[in-house]
């Protein structure tokens, strides 16, 4: 008996910026260096974004080729005018894949309505945009198992380390009753350089050079970041159901070297650390700075590192601790969800 052949999983981008692009030459230019990619036979039939044009092709778009164009010329095509929306609403694809940047002011629009009408049209929906589960995550959930179809995004928190996939398939029977963390990269890093002794201005100027601070990093400075992944780990993890407008916030723009430097004076250092409880029936979480002791467990995640403890009713805590994330993880996290879409096909 033949083995049934699937088509190839018809992909829409919307966004294509440092993650989307390194997931092309994944799949592309440096696919002989990742094996496990042999069961993705991805085929993109559009990339839409805010500045750089847009590609449509029914047919199926060549991603190396999309990698050249844009180191070339900068962009896409500019003639084709169709909007996000439009091509979310009437293109023919099995998963979208949501790519653009997180916005706080717009409560994670338009990604949300984005998603929200891929999943009507019964469309998976893969995502590393954090806005719409920390805006919507209820209500996108169930809309996705209304339509028996997959709304993944592994790599909002902690790039492609399988947070997710761990409370998925791994936690069943357990209650989580509590989370804390360190989940911002950039904050940590600027810490970790502000007890060196360096200025918040170099040390974040340090950080954009390196290329994971963002051109304009308050929502990292401000905790805005921090909060939507807070958000997200309370949401899915502790069935809450709060945005990050709702998760009590201090970020680390008012720091000084010379607070960092007295932290370690004292045998202490100084952390941005993200926590959910429960308290009195709800849930509860909040951002914020925090003193803790050199022999903390906090305490060794340094740099671009992150952690994330979780406690249960069943087991003791446990930790996923993540060294030196980069690009190549938060692609990786993307693909990971890819590769569940297309298993369940």
């Amino acid at each position: 008996m033949k083995k049934k052949q699937h088509r190839p999983l018809r992909a829409l981008f919307v966004g294509f910026g440092h993650v989307a692009q390194k997931m092309a030459a994944m799949l592309t230019v440096e696919r002989k260096s990742f094996p496990g990619l042999k069961d993705l036979d991805l085929e993109t039939i559009g990339i839409l974004t805010r500045s750089r044009g847009v590609l449509v092709n029914p047919a199926g778009i060549d991603l190396a080729w999309a990698l050249r164009v844009l180191g070339e010329k900068g962009a896409f095509s500019r003639q084709n005018q169709l909007s996000v929306r439009q091509a979310v609403e009437e293109l023919d694809y099995d998963v979208l894949v949501e790519l653009s940047t997180l916005n706080i002011a717009e409560k994670g629009e338009p990604a949300v309505s984005h998603v929200r009408t891929a999943l009507n049209r019964k469309r998976h929906v893969v995502t590393a945009n954090k806005g719409p589960a920390a805006f919507a995550y209820r209500e996108l959930d169930r809309l996705a198992r209304q339509n028996e179809v997959s709304f993944l995004f592994e790599s909002t928190v902690m790039d492609g380390a399988p947070v997710f996939n761990l409370q998925r398939y791994s936690l069943r029977g357990c209650r989580v009753t509590g989370l804390s963390g360190i989940l911002n990269t950039t904050t940590n890093f600027v810490i970790s350089r502000l007890e060196q002794g360096e200025s918040m201005a170099s040390a974040v100027k340090t950080a954009q050079e390196l290329g994971f601070a963002e051109a304009d990093p308050a929502l990292d400075i401000e905790g805005w970041d921090a909060a939507a992944k807070t958000a997200i780990l309370a949401n899915v993890f502790m069935g809450a159901n709060i945005t990050p407008l709702q998760v009590e916030r201090q970020g680390i723009s008012d720091l000084t070297a010379g607070e960092a430097g007295r932290a370690l004076k004292n045998g202490r250092c100084l952390k941005l650390i993200c926590r959910a409880w429960e308290e009195k029936g709800a849930v509860r979480a909040r951002v914020g700075v925090e003193e803790i002791s050199l022999r903390h467990a906090f305490a060794a995640v340094s740099g671009k590192g992150a952690a994330l403890r979780i406690e249960t009713d069943m087991m003791g805590p446990f930790w996923i601790v993540q060294e030196d994330p980069g690009l190549n993880d938060t692609a990786a996290g993307v693909l990971q969800d890819l590769l569940s879409v297309a298993a369940s096909r």
